[in-house]
């Protein structure tokens, strides 16, 4: 692969108009996560529409056990992301390679670990949630499953933020496109014809990531770049290693949190039965397309900081958050409209349930309109990471975000014991959160411009 080639996918964010390389950089992103999702929600479909209600919620049950331990985990390819376009940004291309390797090599022995871990603790967490009986068994198998893949899902996901480091999310949607179509087909031939049922969406979820990784490591393999990976290069650099905690070790806890506060949720919402969870999983299921249309502007945000620290355009950090911020809010409320006015189509592609779908149709009303507040909460958090501030936003998020809907589940939601109540919680969360993010930032520029002024001189 030539370096022209090369050089046509990666963005440099730290001249010419932002908007526009924002825009170029999050599309492309955006894309990626809202294919994955539609390849991802065809477990939920072909599970709800041939396997059962007890199926669909055992899959949906699954979700924040799971996210609870892979979080932790991803973080560090979070502080990938911020080093790599760091030294993208001045060019250093020793500090880069050794980043990149170490990155690569983290990623293959952290999924192999969590992997293991989530193996065996899946029926302890399972039942700790609450998750009823009836639907425990196939809930154990599916995590089982997914874990068995961690390696593969992490080499991807760090290889990933590798490639958007430096601009390019735009093979990553070509991979994700290929192994997507993999994965649906899959998923039909496990489950209608080999009648595998949850454990057919599972394994052919491993399938597909394996695929995506092997696809992004290629890409890295054949590339003339700086960010180049090389096999006889891999090892671990202590000093790149303990950068990547130093940002990776905060986000990989707020994530963790985050799982923590949604896993108190999911509990609260099985106390309801089967079929109340099953109407939340289909509704959540589309509120992820919203989370991954804004969360691209996060990936933007911390791409562009990154890039402009580490050439020393400051300048642009304020008009970074600007940019992201307008496109957050705009594009949140126009695809949150949609949702909400769709509600009743989008929910029934889930399940022919009735009271599944009314549940489904209850949920989205509430916390669709809204959910722009998270995408700012979650695009601030960005620029903060960007700048080398890791701590400080899991601090915010961990009291706000997580902290407020903890207590909202143990005091008001125990009080008056309806579905409206817990939603309630979310909006007040994203609210408080975003609004102390903004603050947070407003505190720490001053010093963190004085701070990368004096070494300059």
């Amino acid at each position: 692969m030539t370096k022209t080639v090369t050089k046509k996918y990666e963005i440099d964010m730290t001249q010419g108009p932002l908007l526009r390389k924002i825009l170029r950089f999050a599309l492309p992103l955006m894309l990626s996560g809202m294919l994955q999702l539609l390849f991802n929600a065809a477990d939920t479909v072909v599970v709800g529409r041939f396997a059962g209600s007890d199926s669909l919620a055992a899959v949906g049950t699954t979700g924040s056990l799971i996210n609870l331990i892979v979080n932790l985990f991803m973080g560090f390819s979070v502080g990938a992301n911020v080093l790599v376009a760091r030294y993208y940004g001045s060019q250093d291309a020793k500090n880069l390679s050794e980043s990149v390797h170490t990155s690569v090599v983290v990623s293959v022995l952290g999924g192999f670990l969590v992997g293991v871990v989530g193996f065996l603790a899946a029926p302890s967490l399972l039942r700790l949630m609450g998750t009823p009986e009836n639907v425990l068994p196939k809930s154990v198998m599916y995590t089982r499953i997914y874990f068995a893949g961690m390696p593969f899902t992490g080499l991807y996901n760090f290889g990933a933020a590798i490639l958007r480091s430096v601009g390019d999310t735009r093979r990553p949607l070509y991979f994700l496109s290929i192994a997507g179509v993999i994965n649906v087909l899959l998923n039909l031939f496990f489950v209608i014809v080999l009648h595998m049922d949850v454990a057919g969406v599972a394994l052919a979820t491993v399938i597909s990531n394996t695929i995506s990784a092997l696809l992004v490591i290629l890409t890295l393999l054949r590339s003339d770049a700086i960010y180049a990976l090389r096999l006889k290069k891999l090892k671990i650099h202590r000093d790149k290693l303990l950068a990547l905690a130093q940002v990776g070790i905060p986000a990989g806890i707020q994530g963790m949190v985050f799982s923590i506060s949604n896993m108190t949720v999911q509990s609260s919402i099985n106390s309801f039965g089967s079929t109340i969870m099953a109407g939340n999983t289909a509704a959540s299921n589309i509120e992820s397309f919203l989370y991954i249309a804004l969360n691209a502007f996060h990936h933007a945000a911390l791409a562009a900081t990154s890039q402009s620290v580490g050439a020393g355009r400051t300048e642009r950090i304020g008009k970074t958050m600007a940019v992201c911020a307008g496109c957050v809010t705009v594009i949140g409320l126009a695809a949150s409209s949609i949702v909400v006015l769709l509600r009743q189509p989008l929910v029934s592609i889930y399940s022919s349930d009735p009271q599944v779908i009314t549940v489904g149709m209850t949920r989205l009303l509430w916390l669709a309109t809204p959910y722009f507040l998270c995408g700012l909460m979650d695009m601030m958090v960005g620029c903060l990471r960007g700048m080398g501030f890791s701590a400080m936003p899991t601090v915010v998020s961990m009291l706000g975000a997580c902290g407020i809907r903890v207590i909202w589940v143990y005091t008001v939601f125990a009080a008056f014991h309806t579905l409206e109540v817990l939603y309630m919680a979310y909006i007040i969360s994203w609210t408080v959160t975003a609004g102390a993010h903004f603050i947070c930032y407003l505190c720490v520029r001053k010093r963190f411009f004085a701070r990368i002024r004096q070494q300059s001189v």
